[in-house]
C-alpha cells in the first residue's frame, strides 16, 4: 500500500507543478462559471414570472425552478459533465504515454514495485487531480447557500448536492480509467487523449441512439450508457444500480490496464 500511496503522491504532484493541473482546474472554473450565472439568471426571472402569475399559470416544465437545489445546481450539474468529459481525457494522456516516450517506464518495469502498484498508484493520483479540479465548483452551492434564502426562501438540498458531486467524481473516475488504458496502449499522449475523448463521447451517446433499435437491444444499450446510468445521481436519486455498473467499468480498465502494462514489462 505504501508503495501506491508513494505513486499517487507522486502523480498528484506533478500534475500541479505543470501547466495540466492548473489548466485543467482554469477551464473547469472559467466555463462553469459562465453557466452557473446563466442558469442562476434564468432562475431569478422564473421567479420573478411567478411571484407574478402564480406557480398555476405556469409551464409545468418549469416546476423545476421552484428551488435552488433544482433550478440551478442540478441543472449545472449536467455541464459539470461534459465538461469533464473535455478535461480528463488529456489529464489521462500523460499517466503511461508520457513514461514511454521519456523512456522513464523502463525504471519503473526495473523497481522491486508490482504492476498493479504501479497502475493503482497511477490511478489515484489521477482521480485526485480530477477531484482537486471539481472541488473548484464547490463555491456555487455555498454561495447559494449563503445567499439563496433572501432570494428563493428555499435552502439547497444538501444530499441531493452531496450525491451529485459524488456522480460526478465517480464520472470523472470512469475517465480516469478508460484515459489510463489508452495512455497504457500508446505513446502519444494527444492520439490517447484523442481516443480516450472518441471512446467517452460515442459511450455516453449511446441512449440516445437506443430508440432506433428494437427491444431487447433497446433496453440493453440503454443500461451500458453512461448517460442513462448518470442521470439518477445528477438528480440526487440514489442508484445502486449505477454505483455497480461504475465499479464495474473502473475495476475492468484497471485489470486491463494492469495486463497491457504487465505485458510492456516483461517484452
Amino acid at each position: 500500500m505504501r508503495n501506491i500511496f508513494t505513486i499517487a503522491r507522486k502523480e498528484l504532484s506533478i500534475y500541479f507543478t505543470t501547466p495540466w493541473g492548473w489548466v485543467g482546474g482554469a477551464a473547469m472554473a472559467f466555463i462553469s462559471s459562465f453557466f452557473f450565472m446563466f442558469f442562476l439568471n434564468s432562475f431569478k426571472e422564473v421567479q420573478d414570472k411567478a411571484r407574478i402569475k402564480g406557480w398555476a399559470n405556469m409551464d409545468p416544465e418549469l416546476s423545476q425552478m421552484r428551488n435552488l437545489t433544482d433550478g440551478v445546481i442540478v441543472n449545472l450539474f449536467g455541464f459539470l459533465l461534459f465538461i469533464t468529459l473535455f478535461i480528463a481525457p488529456f489529464l489521462a494522456m500523460r499517466l503511461f504515454a508520457e513514461e514511454r516516450r521519456q523512456k522513464t517506464i523502463e525504471l519503473l518495469f526495473t523497481s522491486p514495485i508490482r504492476t498493479i502498484d504501479i497502475v493503482l498508484g497511477k490511478y489515484l493520483g489521477g482521480v485526485g487531480a480530477i477531484a482537486a479540479i471539481l472541488s473548484v465548483t464547490l463555491v456555487y452551492p455555498i454561495i447559494l447557500a449563503i445567499f439563496g434564502a433572501s432570494q428563493s426562501g428555499n435552502a439547497l438540498e444538501w444530499s441531493t448536492v452531496a450525491l451529485g458531486y459524488g456522480g460526478l467524481l465517480i464520472w470523472g473516475a470512469v475517465c480516469m480509467g478508460v484515459g489510463m488504458f489508452i495512455s497504457a496502449l500508446t505513446e502519444s499522449q494527444m492520439l490517447a487523449a484523442v481516443l480516450t475523448f472518441v471512446i467517452l463521447l460515442l459511450w455516453t451517446a449511446l441512449g440516445a441512439q437506443a430508440a432506433a433499435v428494437e427491444e431487447p437491444w433497446r433496453s440493453a444499450i440503454r443500461y451500458v450508457s453512461f448517460d442513462t446510468q448518470l442521470q439518477n445521481l445528477m438528480i440526487g436519486v440514489l442508484d445502486l444500480k449505477a454505483l455497480v455498473f461504475f465499479g464495474s467499468i473502473i475495476l475492468m480498465t484497471i485489470l486491463f490496464t494492469h495486463r497491457a502494462v504487465e505485458a510492456q514489462r516483461w517484452t
